[in-house]
């Protein structure tokens, strides 16, 4: 369907001309009309179909009915991670930017100074991560009283990453009559159960098959030894003169340790995660994008979001602990219709991963032998621990802890761990 046919304003419908676009992708015909009409909807597609545009177009058009009275918040669009909130603002200003719409991201690692600025100024939609919005609310910078419009975007995610009490809160905040998005690469029965709570008789829309990927990426498994991935993966990058690749970890430490070991083989190299600044994610995605460096690792966290056109090559140097972020991951590639590889270096000790991915697509990805990297046999699988394992000749995790509670029985004081009363995970998240 053209976009034209979908009753869209003329200020609009120039916008997406602007940027090449005459042909509207199956979710954003199907949930747009929907949108405009004022229905709660809850929408799934693949990563990669134009979600965000799906919501972010006739968004625009509900507020443009507005013609009196002062400037307040009227949409908010909820993200899981900074990547994404930026993206999804850039969005908003590109398809709104024949009319006067203001609109503002508010995400963690930065100044709040600005962002109360500009919520002061006034601003049409706040595009924001949970745990900072949920801060300037606590502290009164923003009211939220005056929202037509709630968006969740990539709702699994946040569930993911444990936003759901901050979510929670944040509605609280909001008009009990409004209008409700909910959107989401996958679902799962958390989704669903968020989406009752939620949504008021929504419809649905499902323009995909759950947890598949698209049709253009180019999926393979090359077998390698753990030890000989990082070398692979250089040989593969300098023969096939790969220039833009995003190559994924499962760690900050892994993503920081390949992006130094990269650099030594002379590929120019940058890492992006959740320990990193907000300017370093910043300037690592802005040089990637501009060709100025050729591998940008990222653990999934940080890689949520990245909307990077024509991106040709994802490797999965690790796979996920969850089946369903590779979906996610390899994602990032052939989007809006183009065509990408996906390449997953897997080891003995990933085989039960590879194993959970095959069985959520529901097919056997094509496995690629490279000469002189035949797999060990002889190699036993070991098993895949979550977080920063243990420095070599250090004491056991645990050791510390069981120290602290010694010491605390003897009457002596000690410092509580970060992960005292389980906050750590949560602050994790927030920042993100």
């Amino acid at each position: 369907m053209l976009f034209n046919q979908l009753g869209l304003s003329a200020e609009l419908l120039r916008a997406v001309e602007e940027q090449g676009y005459t042909e509207a992708t199956p979710i954003q015909s199907k949930a747009i009309p929907l949108v405009l009409d004022g229905q709660d909807v809850l929408a799934a597609a693949q990563t990669g179909t134009g979600k965000t545009a799906a919501f972010t177009l006739p968004l625009l058009q509900r507020l443009q009915q507005k013609t009196s009275g002062p400037r307040c918040i009227r949409a908010l669009i909820l993200t899981p991670t900074r990547e994404l909130a930026a993206q999804v603002n850039e969005s908003v200003q590109t398809y709104g930017k024949h009319r006067p719409v203001r609109s503002m991201e508010i995400y963690g690692g930065v100044s709040a100074r600005p962002q109360i600025s500009r919520i002061r100024r006034g601003v049409d939609v706040v595009i924001a991560t949970p745990g900072r919005l949920l801060d300037h609310v606590r502290q009164g910078n923003i009211n939220l009283s005056g929202v037509e419009i709630l968006v969740l975007d990539e709702a699994d995610r946040m569930l993911d990453m444990g936003f759901i009490r901050d979510i929670k809160q944040i509605i609280k905040e909001l008009p009990a009559k409004r209008q409700n998005l909910l959107f989401s690469a996958t679902f799962s029965q958390d989704i669903r159960n968020l989406a009752n709570g939620l949504l008021n008789n929504p419809t649905e829309v499902q323009v995909a098959q759950r947890n598949t990927t698209a049709e253009k990426v180019k999926q393979v498994v090359m077998p390698v030894d753990k030890a000989r991935k990082r070398e692979l993966l250089s040989e593969q990058i300098g023969k096939g003169n790969w220039r833009q690749v995003l190559v994924f970890t499962r760690t900050k430490h892994g993503a920081n340790r390949l992006a130094k070991q990269l650099n030594g083989d002379g590929i120019e190299t940058s890492a992006i995660h959740g320990g990193k600044s907000q300017g370093a994610r910043t300037t690592a995605l802005r040089d990637f994008k501009a060709g100025k460096v050729r591998v940008l690792v990222a653990t999934d966290i940080a890689a949520r979001g990245l909307d990077i056109d024509k991106l040709p090559h994802v490797v999965n140097y690790e796979l996920p602990h969850v089946a369903e972020d590779y979906v996610h991951r390899i994602g990032r590639t052939a989007r809006a219709g183009q065509e990408g590889t996906a390449v997953s270096l897997v080891c003995v000790d990933e085989l039960k991963l590879l194993n959970d991915i095959e069985r959520l697509l529901t097919v056997e990805i094509r496995k690629e032998f490279v000469p002189g990297y035949e797999v060990d046999k002889r190699i036993r699988a070991e098993p895949i621990t979550r977080g920063k394992p243990p420095r070599s000749g250090g004491q056991h995790p645990n050791s510390a802890r069981q120290g602290a509670r010694k010491k605390a029985r003897a009457g002596g004081k000690s410092r509580p761990g970060k992960n005292s009363r389980g906050r750590s995970g949560r602050t994790h998240a927030r920042a993100s």
